[in-house]
Formats: structure tokens, C-alpha cells, sequence
């Protein structure tokens, strides 16, 4: 086999050009994975409204698909961090991509778990669902694709915005919680099918709380700057300012 350096004398081997499109190769991927793992998530909550059993059946079995898809892209990940040993932004998009791959297969989980919890509802009818619940299944889908347009885009201050924006799931959660309270009659099918709805309900919001995260990454890819504990970290050096 010729090797790199007699290829690139001969004009037809430009390991920079080579390098740039693996790494684009792999980022289409990602992206193709994310899209299949936010199918899952809108499946799984469409399947939620109808206690559709066949939908959940069919969102469980493509997790399997994107746990795959999950290890062969961390593959060629470590594959390019060996071969290339790149630095300063090359790095940050092996490392991105190394990060988001792992949450997005994480997502993806969430989408079955909810599918699973549709299995354990119980009554034959369709329960009268809780107005935060509702809520957090239609923000959280349309989140994500905020965030897919982020990644596409490469849009930081979009991310920002993302990053900012999380604690809104956190309280209709809390919301979520005071009404199943405020539902169960004390008959076990009513506490049983309150407790499924809770825990799907944690799921989205534990969704939400990776794309916040994923949004975090994008500004480190970005920028080079860690903002994980940003908010956190100004207001302990606000309230350490006034004293002496």
C-alpha cells in the first residue's frame, strides 16, 4: 500500500482534507442519531395520548438502533484521536462529539422508558392527563429541536439561550407533582397510573436537563469555555463580594 507521504507527493493524499472529512462524516452521523432518538421521544408521547401499546412496542425496539449507532460513533471518535492527535478546535469537535453521543443515547433511553411506563398503565380507559404533564411533553420535544438547529448552525448564543431556559422544566415538574397529589382518590389503580405519570414526567425532565447540557457543549465547542457551572459560580462570588 503507498504510504501517506508518497500519496501526497503524487498529489491524489491531503491528510488536512482527509482529516476534515471524517470528522464532517462523523458529525452527519451524530446528527442522524439525534434525529432518530428525538423520533423516539415524539413516538413515545404520541403513543402516551392513546395508551398505544403497538407505538410503545416499536419506540423500545429502535433503541437498540441508537445504542449501535452510539458505540460506533464513539469508535470512530477514539479512532481519529489516535490517528490524528488533533488540537485546539479539532479537539473540542472530537470532544463534543464524544460528549453529545453519549447524551443523545441517553435520550434516547428516557423515550424508552417512557414507552415502557405506557405498558404499566393501568384501567382500560385513557386516564384524564395533568395539564403539567401535557405541558412538558410538548415543550421538551420542541426543545430538542431548538437544539438539533443549534448543533446544525453552530449557534452559541442559541445554546445560551437553551442554557438559560432549563429551570423552566424544573418547575413544571414541581407543578406536575402538586397536581397527581391533588388527583389520586386512594383507589390503587388511580395511585398506580399517578406514580407512572410522575416518572414520566421525571423523564422529560431529565431530558430537558441534557439538552441543557448538550447546549453547554456546543458553547465549548464553539468558544473553548466551560459555562456548566457559569450561573452557579457568579452567584457564590456575588454573595462572597459585600464582606471583609
Amino acid at each position: 500500500m503507498m504510504d501517506e507521504r508518497r500519496r501526497s507527493e503524487l498529489g491524489g493524499y491531503h491528510p488536512r482534507l482527509d482529516f476534515d472529512s471524517q470528522v464532517q462524516h462523523v458529525r452527519r452521523r451524530l446528527i442522524r442519531e439525534a434525529v432518530v432518538a428525538v423520533g423516539m421521544l415524539e413516538d413515545a408521547i404520541k403513543a402516551l395520548w392513546a395508551l398505544d401499546l403497538e407505538g410503545a412496542a416499536k419506540v423500545r425496539a429502535t433503541d437498540t438502533r441508537v445504542d449501535r449507532e452510539e458505540v460506533e460513533i464513539e469508535t470512530e471518535c477514539y479512532r481519529l484521536l489516535t490517528l490524528q492527535h488533533p488540537v485546539a478546535k479539532d479537539f473540542r469537535v472530537i470532544a463534543f462529539t464524544l460528549k453529545v453521543n453519549q447524551d443523545i443515547e441517553r435520550v434516547a433511553d428516557h423515550a424508552n422508558s417512557i414507552a415502557k411506563s405506557i405498558l404499566a398503565f393501568r384501567g382500560v380507559s385513557v386516564p384524564k392527563w395533568p395539564t403539567a404533564l401535557e405541558e412538558l411533553a410538548h415543550r421538551v420535544p420542541a426543545q430538542c429541536h431548538v437544539l438539533l438547529r443549534a448543533v446544525i448552525d453552530d449557534d452559541t448564543d442559541k445554546a445560551r439561550e437553551i442554557v438559560s431556559s432549563d429551570e423552566v422544566f424544573d418547575e413544571i415538574n414541581r407543578r406536575l407533582f402538586d397536581e397527581i397529589v391533588e388527583t389520586m382518590d386512594g383507589s390503587p389503580d388511580a395511585s398506580a397510573n399517578g406514580l407512572l405519570m410522575y416518572r414520566i414526567g421525571r423523564e422529560l425532565e431529565r431530558i430537558g436537563d441534557l439538552i441543557a447540557s448538550m447546549a453547554e457543549d456546543i458553547v465549548f465547542l464553539n468558544t473553548g469555555t466551560i459555562i456548566r457551572h457559569e450561573k452557579r459560580l457568579k452567584g457564590l462570588g456575588s454573595q462572597g463580594g459585600g464582606g471583609s
